[in-house]
């Protein structure tokens, strides 16, 4: 990278029929900092649990020792402000200065937040164990790998379109290039770029189970026999994102009660995507709903 920061990379070898192909998996180690008044930004949720499931996946990936697509982990730089988004962005120069050819990437999995429980304490597992993973519509049978990779009692992933949310992270600069990319968040939260966001509020087993389910995923989408994997950005997947939305919110219900006046609004709008794409305003709706439920999770 230029002098603002550096990028950490390793490879895994892949091997077989599909080991010159690659699958990256990344998630940025950069934060805020401090302040001159000496406050200081710990980053603990954002991103440092990220970057630690990071390692711990490809550990366990090594461990297992299977076959398949190259493993790429990235660990990024300049993700925050001001670099977002722009040149000096870490995953941007990454893209630019590829070590692995674009065309043969098959997925770019992105990590941000994905260190704290949902909800507030006395919530179900099914609430507090979800992790959101957008983006699978943009790939045809992606899907279906992200449920396969769960198994009972661990992380509930919970699918959802990726453009009901404006552009958060690493993962964009990959999709702007044709690669196809899964966004794995437990979304903003109360201490998201807070001097709170320490250590003491991770949820350590939930990150154990991340990595476990992680690791699933990525061993599926190193041995997904399509290659290249397809690819469509304007793929929408409206219905995913409702059911997911409509499940949150029914096991939220009895702990924060103003959920509930969402449940109805949302069986309507599953109704409607049931019978084909939603509009421009009820997609926006939805995106509206999105916001609302990550504040009442946080």
């Amino acid at each position: 990278m230029p002098d603002c920061g550096a990028n950490v990379l390793a490879e895994m070898p892949g091997s077989g029929p599909l080991g010159e192909r690659t699958i990256v998996v990344a998630a940025h180690y950069d934060h805020l900092g401090s302040l001159s008044d000496d406050t200081v930004f710990w980053g603990a949720d954002d991103n440092a649990a990220a970057v630690a499931i990071l390692v711990e996946v490809g550990r366990e990936l090594l461990a297992r020792g299977r076959s398949g697509r190259r493993v790429v982990l990235a660990a990024y730089d300049g993700e925050e402000p001001p670099h977002f988004l722009h040149g000096t962005m870490g995953s941007m120069y990454h893209v630019a200065h590829p070590t692995a050819p674009l065309a043969g990437i098959d997925m770019m999995v992105c990590m941000d937040l994905c260190g704290h429980a949902l909800g507030p304490v006395g919530c179900p597992s099914e609430v507090r164990d979800s992790v959101f993973v957008l983006g699978a519509e943009l790939s045809p049978g992606t899907g279906d790998l992200v449920q396969d990779a769960a198994i009972a009692g661990g992380i509930y992933p919970r699918r959802a379109d990726l453009d009901v949310i404006p552009p958060l992270s690493d993962y964009q600069p990959f999709r702007a290039a044709g690669v196809p990319v899964l966004f794995l968040s437990c979304g903003r939260w109360e201490h998201y770029h807070q001097p709170t966001d320490t250590p003491d509020r991770l949820d350590f087993d939930k990150i154990v189970s991340t990595v476990d389910y992680l690791a699933r995923l990525v061993q599926l989408l190193r041995e997904r026999p399509e290659a290249p994997a397809p690819f469509d950005t304007h793929a929408r997947d409206d219905i995913a994102t409702i059911a997911s939305l409509r499940s949150l919110a029914r096991h939220l219900a009895p702990h924060v009660p103003a959920v509930s006046l969402a449940i109805a609004e949302l069986d309507a709008l599953a109704a409607l995507a049931a019978r084909g794409p939603l509009s421009h305003e009820q997609r926006q709706q939805l995106s509206w709903m999105v916001a609302g439920l990550e504040d009442a999770l946080s």
